[in-house]
């Protein structure tokens, strides 16, 4: 059964981001999440984003042969099989028990620094520990400049979810 949540491709149209809407078996899998990305044009770097339920993101970009992941909880990987799965593509190990408190993302956080979300912008998004996921994610579309378009495919990928 997928995990509850959506996911979403981007790749570039011309000047333009395209959002399109992914089904949820990439919830699950990270390997199903690694061929959707690698189904998009590879122009300008594509990327997929994944966010399970209120839980974590799991954003990963491809830029010719370079796969970059960001997780934005390593705790996830104790619950959730796509963050045990990116954890250890990173390369990560799991968190300790006396970890399990702390929430702390893996990753590369200058996968966006081309696209004008540099280093320490993302830090600062993702060390807001009051925000859900999806806020993050709704930051991250805003600095990216692709709110609308990451609204509608978030949007219809969850209704794709719904019971």
């Amino acid at each position: 059964m997928a995990e509850r949540g959506y996911a979403v491709a981007a790749h570039r149209d011309g000047s333009r981001w395209r959002l399109d809407p992914l089904p949820p078996a990439v919830l699950d899998d990270l390997g199903v999440l690694l061929a959707a990305l690698r189904s998009q044009p590879p122009e300008g770097g594509p990327f997929v984003i994944a966010c399970v339920d209120e839980e974590f993101f799991l954003i990963a970009r491809q830029d010719g042969k370079r796969l970059s992941l960001l997780l934005s909880d390593l705790t996830a990987a104790v619950e959730f099989p796509l963050a045990e799965q990116a954890i250890a593509k990173l390369g990560e190990d799991p968190p300790a028990d006396e970890e399990l408190d702390e929430i702390w993302p893996v990753g590369d956080l200058e996968l966006f620094t081309d696209l004008g979300l540099p280093e320490e912008d993302m830090e600062e998004i993702l060390d807001d520990l009051d925000a859900l996921p999806e806020e993050m994610l709704d930051a991250i579309a805003e600095r990216l400049d692709i709110v609308d378009e990451y609204a509608t495919a978030s949007d219809a990928a969850l209704a794709a979810t719904a019971p």
